[in-house]
């Protein structure tokens, strides 16, 4: 079997104080090469040296990571405040314009953490710049302490709609999941449909509506331990699926 190519966008990284590098975390790696059986391609988001219509014709799906730095608001019609924290305006001339292209042909794509935001934006949607400081919301970032095994944890409940996509998909409508972020989804884009929140009403699952492709994204990071957590492999199967079903589409 020929794996599809999948393209994983990468991050902005300084090695050393000195030296810039493109990075993607082995986890997401192992997570498309294993789980979802694809070819696992970096995709550096250097919007001056890489193509959208170059990426879209040699990929059959992509994964949009996690990452450091958030979208820049005014991507959402906000001006920016510390609380916004760290930008990487080039991955958002990348991803932003990227998915909604894939939307647009029906291509596969899942959205992870701040990918989850980006689908969000890249569809008209806003962000909160700190979901901590709601009322009523939990602290949903990264433990600042501990080994990547108590970082990664599962750590609250996400509940998905009776009977919805992920529902069917993971088979439990109530599931633990691990939690990393400190923006999160204020104003959903007109055709972005929450399937699933955390118990403080944080949206954590969303999929398009009417998008003829895979358009699954979640808020938490299920790429970490992805062959045998039993809400992540389902997941990452099911784009691997739909992945070999867009190379394949012509002789369907």
């Amino acid at each position: 079997m020929v794996r599809p190519i999948i393209g994983i966008i990468s991050n902005h990284h300084i090695i050393s104080e000195t030296y810039a590098v493109q990075a993607v975390g082995s986890i997401n790696v192992s997570a498309v090469a294993e789980v979802a059986q694809g070819l696992p391609l970096l995709v550096p988001a250097l919007p001056d040296m890489v193509r959208i219509p170059d990426l879209i014709d040699q990929c059959a799906g992509f994964v949009f990571t996690g990452g450091r730095a958030n979208v820049h608001p005014q991507e959402y019609g906000e001006k920016p405040t510390p609380a916004h924290g760290e930008f990487d305006r080039d991955r958002d001339r990348i991803t932003l314009p990227l998915i909604q292209a894939l939307v647009e042909r029906g291509q596969p794509f899942l959205g992870i953490c701040r990918g989850f935001q980006e689908v969000n934006v890249a569809m008209g949607g806003t962000l909160y710049p700190e979901i901590r400081d709601l009322p009523g919301r939990e602290n949903h970032r990264m433990p600042p302490d501990g080994t990547l095994e108590e970082k990664f944890a599962l750590r609250h409940e996400v509940r998905f709609s009776q009977d919805g996509i992920f529902h069917r998909l993971i088979g439990n409508q109530t599931v633990l999941t691990n939690t990393l972020h400190g923006q999160g989804i204020k104003s959903t884009g007109p055709r972005i449909v929450v399937d699933g929140y955390a118990s403080d009403g944080t949206p954590e699952a969303l999929y398009i509506d009417g998008a003829p492709g895979f358009t699954l994204s979640v808020q938490w990071h299920p790429e970490w331990n992805a062959e045998n957590d039993t809400v992540s492999r389902p997941l990452f199967e099911a784009f691997g699926i739909a992945c070999r079903e867009w190379v394949n589409r012509d002789s369907l």
